[in-house]
């Protein structure tokens, strides 16, 4: 693969993530408009838990596409698998988009809306093992963790136009009333359209040069594959964990929480979580480039030992913002401990795997582990709300993060794809 080919590849991979996960997050984004949409009218956070047990549910699917279309990128290509993803994440989108509302057609509706996220999760469930591996197998060996970085990202601006196009409609183009009545379905019809061109550009990507050089020992996969490299798999496990739960809690949860538990407006809340997003995205890149000098292991441990010993009172401080600032400047000292995680998680489970299981190696264990831990985090967050208890999520995600920590110190420093690996 020449330079050229490799750069097209990288960005016709990183379109496709950004898009997919774009599709994924705008159902956060604007769920504290359309929640009510597809549930019976009850409190706010009752609706907002509704809809949080739904993001939750599409999470199901994930290790089903992380095992199925991992299968399918170590038998049949990493192009392949992310073309299927990409037009799994459309018809998703699609269908939330036209879905008529619980006052149209009674529990139709949520059934409809579950079935849009399963179909979604199935997609995305896929999408981080093919992408993630793609990635470290058509980056150099030397920026392999600088380039690592763009995979968050692109996850992250995904989130991140997602929160901007929300901004956009509430302060120029769309009254409360009329993102409530019908604008909400912009956004999931813009990512619907989308996808058919960045299907376009995936079928015109190159394949890697590490898979077709194993393509033809690709014969062994499912079962044999968590059994023979078990280690690798709960490893993948333990790290996915605490940076999953960190990473929703500081990223999807803190606009509800600013919005729902701080009484900030949803303006702010949203203005606030855009903001914070984009220093998240813009130091990715810089914590990868950091590993490509120190290891990635001692970033991993400042993640650790930060998120274990800091969320409690950090949160508790947050609990006590009394301005926008203050609360933004909070939030992005999180995701920048949280970027010891993010910033290389994907290069690191990587480099456990040899090509030819690289794929369903690092999507299953970490679809898994995300649908379990990442896709309830903040259905807890509003459980414990709900419940009287707010402060105790706190610990739950130090208590997380600790399993990550402990998973590290055990991690043996692998930082660069061997030769032996690529067979």
């Amino acid at each position: 693969m020449n330079t050229l080919q490799r750069i097209r590849g990288m960005l016709a991979g990183s379109a496709g993530n950004l898009l997919e996960y774009f599709d994924w997050y705008v159902y956060s984004s604007f769920t504290i408009y359309f929640a009510h949409a597809f549930f019976p009218h009850g409190n706010q956070t009752a609706e907002l838990l509704n809809a949080a047990a739904v993001f939750a549910v599409g999470f199901l699917m994930r290790p089903v596409g992380g095992w199925l279309l991992g299968m399918a990128a170590d038998k049949y290509g990493r192009r392949q698998a992310l073309s299927f993803s990409v037009l799994a994440m459309c018809l998703g989108s699609l269908s939330i988009a036209v879905c008529p509302t619980y006052a149209q057609i009674g529990l139709l509706s949520p059934v409809i809306l579950v079935c849009a996220r399963l179909l979604q999760g199935l997609s995305l469930g896929g999408e981080y093992g093919a992408s993630a591996t793609y990635l470290a197998e058509v980056a150099t060996p030397q920026n392999r963790g600088f380039w690592s970085g763009f995979l968050y990202v692109t996850l992250v601006m995904g989130q991140l136009l997602a929160l901007l196009l929300l901004l956009f409609m509430q302060y120029v183009l769309l009254t409360p009333q009329q993102i409530e009545d019908w604008g909400w379905r912009i956004p999931f019809l813009i990512g619907a359209c989308g996808a058919v061109l960045v299907f376009w550009l995936r079928r015109n990507m190159v394949e890697s040069d590490s898979f077709e050089k194993s393509r033809q020992k690709n014969d062994t996969g499912g079962l044999a594959v968590m059994l023979q490299y078990w280690p690798a798999v709960l490893r993948v496990c333990g790290l996915t964990l605490g940076g999953t739960v960190a990473f929703y809690t500081y990223t999807i949860y803190m606009q509800k929480y600013l919005a729902n538990s701080l009484h900030f407006s949803r303006e702010s809340a949203t203005l606030i979580s855009a903001l914070s997003l984009l220093v998240f995205a813009a130091i990715q890149p810089v914590f990868g480039a950091v590993s490509d000098k120190i290891g990635r292991k001692p970033l991993l441990l400042f993640f650790g030992f930060g998120a274990t010993l800091c969320t409690a009172p950090l949160l508790a401080l947050l609990s006590h913002a009394s301005s926008a600032w203050m609360a933004f400047g909070l939030i992005v000292a999180a995701l920048v401990v949280a970027s010891g995680y993010t910033s290389i998680n994907a290069i690191v489970k990587a480099e456990l795997f040899p090509t030819r299981v690289r794929a369903l190696g690092v999507a299953f264990p970490y679809a898994l582990t995300v649908s379990i831990f990442g896709g309830t985090t903040e259905y807890i967050a509003l459980w414990f709300k709900h419940i009287g208890h707010e402060s105790w999520f706190a610990w739950y995600v130090s208590a997380c993060a600790a399993v990550t920590l402990i998973t590290v110190l055990t991690l043996p420093r692998i930082d660069r794809i061997s030769e032996e690996q690529k067979s």
